[in-house]
């Protein structure tokens, strides 16, 4: 890793960003910064350590600055590199990869989604891609490793995770070799037909040589030492390890910016639900013909019409609404992103278990746009009343005009441009879901309907994850729950509960962001009076990048005051 460098937040920005790309070269390489796209992610112990000092380092150097003598472009970057460098050391600390299996988000099914995504503008990067995946059976035994260290201290994963894990290597190691992801990616464009098929061979030879036979070393570890002393469905939370209650606490200041705990969140998710149920009564009686909150969940959810019959009908919805979303938004904000938004399906193994949709980043060098991945498998289980919500929210307004427009904006470092804040990302795709009902987006009351069910879905995320993760709730309590309290089909529930239990902390990040957002913009309305415009409060919210939620606050009470 780099050294510590800077006396000023700008080298001291440049520096953080530099040390991120190192220590995460496939998030790297997929945003089109090459420089370390022959590398894979170091799951030792010892590159641990190492990056917490050098987080801690960041942090302090950066605590060490007076923000009272900075511009309140420098004071963002401070607030913002303190609170990601904060944040990924305490993650670190939780030492949760002695105990990461996880089937929506581990490294070993996430690089099948994103093997074939990864740009390759010339012949240095195809080089240093088939060095990569030459790399992965080291990856694996790192994670094997940090596992054993787990194992001996009694922290081991949910065995959910390891079973789903494990059916979805089993799945890649007997689907055909000739639609492996890791052969998917594109070409260079300025190659010949002879060159992309000598570099496809070479792929294939690392992929038969290495990539594949390290996924069958780390399943065979899976299944022999690392399911037989899993944790059982009713210990699947965080509080059943020695110290699940700090590790969980780490995870929510992470995930939320905020200095709740779990008890408030906890509370807060009940009450949100509650305060859904008039809204329910009112669009349910008007389009359902009932008002009972039991037969709207029931008719949403069990309702053959209101699902889709092909995965061709699924991908078309959602075009439609994307399509309608881009002529819109020029009416509701003021800088609109230059990369465009495309849509794909989630293919391959693990699209069973994977969300029913998620957002790419475009590449910053233009070689990818962002892409709107949506899930077609088991078309009769996805509803055609939460297809635009969705859309909206992973396409346009929602992840790709945030996240393209974070890349785009001058004078911004690009360690904020980049940064992880959950809270931030995750809630302003959450509150573009009732923004397109103002943008008048929705094609009737139907598709209406899907805000709310969206709405009781995110809410019952803080119930659920704090009720596995500070509660001890068993997986079915958690499951029982979202059943009882929002119209979801029970396929998707049961893998956002497992989705939950792998990854604390993370799914708290929509509802309490969304509600930061409203609040701050009803503030301003109230402040500002006739003075207010739609347009400017987005830009104001969207111009600085992701910001934790107390420093947004502050950003637009300045520009209140402005």
């Amino acid at each position: 890793m780099g050294q510590l460098i800077g006396d000023n937040i700008g080298e001291l920005g440049e520096a953080y960003w530099a040390f991120d790309l190192e220590r995460n070269p496939t998030t790297a390489l997929l945003l089109g910064e090459y420089q370390f796209a022959d590398r894979m992610e170091d799951l030792s112990r010892e590159a641990e350590d190492e990056a917490i000092e050098q987080l801690e380092g960041f942090a302090a150097a950066a605590e060490a600055l007076d923000a009272a003598l900075l511009a309140q472009a420098d004071r963002i970057s401070r607030g913002v590199l303190i609170a990601e460098a904060v944040g990924a050391a305490g993650e670190l600390r939780s030492r949760m990869a002695e105990l990461a299996v996880d089937p929506s988000g581990g490294f070993h099914v996430a690089l099948l989604q994103l093997a074939s995504q990864v740009p390759v503008p010339n012949a240095e990067v195809a080089d240093a891609i088939v060095g990569k995946w030459s790399r992965l059976g080291t990856t694996f035994d790192q994670a094997v490793h940090r596992l054993r260290h787990g194992i001996a201290k009694d922290r081991t994963p949910p065995r959910i995770s390891v079973e789903k894990s494990i059916d979805q290597i089993v799945d890649y190691l007997e689907s055909d070799l000739d639609t492996d992801p890791f052969l998917g990616a594109p070409a260079p464009p300025a190659w010949t037909d002879a060159q992309t098929a000598a570099w496809r061979q070479r792929l294939r030879d690392t992929v038969t040589k290495t990539v594949r036979p390290a996924y069958a070393s780390y399943l065979k570890a899976l299944r022999d030492e690392v399911l037989p002393k899993s944790r059982p469905p009713e210990r699947t939370g965080l509080p059943w390890l020695a110290d699940g209650e700090e590790a969980y606490v780490r995870a929510v200041k992470r995930h939320t910016s905020l200095d709740l705990t779990p008890l408030e969140i906890h509370q807060i998710g009940l009450d949100e639900i509650e305060a859904l149920r008039d809204e329910y009564r009112e669009l349910g009686g008007a389009t359902l013909g009932t008002s009972g909150l039991d037969d709207i969940y029931s008719r949403l959810r069990d309702d053959p019409e209101l699902r889709f019959a092909d995965g061709d009908a699924v991908l078309s919805a959602a075009q439609t609404a994307m399509d309608r979303a881009r002529a819109a938004i020029p009416d509701w904000f003021g800088c609109l992103p230059k990369a465009e938004c495309v849509m794909a399906e989630i293919t391959g193994p693990g699209a069973e278990d994977a969300p029913i949709g998620y957002y790419l980043p475009p590449a910053t060098d233009g070689s990818r746009p962002g892409t709107y991945f949506i899930n077609t498998t088991e078309p009769g289980t996805r509803t055609r009343f939460e297809s635009e919500a969705l859309a909206f929210h992973e396409s346009i307004p929602g992840h790709h005009l945030q996240l393209a427009i974070a890349q785009e904006l001058d004078d911004v470092p690009n360690f904020r441009k980049h940064a992880l804040v959950t809270v931030y990302v995750e809630g302003w795709g959450l509150y573009t879901e009732r923004l397109a009902d103002e943008m008048g987006l929705y094609s009737n009351d139907l598709a209406r309907l899907g805000i709310l069910s969206f709405d009781s879905w995110r809410a019952g995320r803080l119930v659920v994850d704090t009720g596995i993760h500070a509660l001890g709730w068993s997986r079915q309590d958690a499951i029982d729950f979202l059943a009882s309290n929002s119209p979801q089909a029970l396929n998707n529930i049961e893998n956002e509960v497992d989705r939950y239990i792998g990854w604390p902390g993370q799914a708290l990040a929509y509802k309490l962001g969304q509600r930061e957002l409203f609040r701050v913009r009803d503030l301003a309305k109230e402040r500002m009076g006739s003075r207010f415009d739609i347009k400017g409060f987005h830009d104001v919210v969207l111009g600085s990048g992701p910001v934790p939620l107390g420093l947004l606050g502050k950003i637009v009470e300045e520009w209140i005051a402005a």
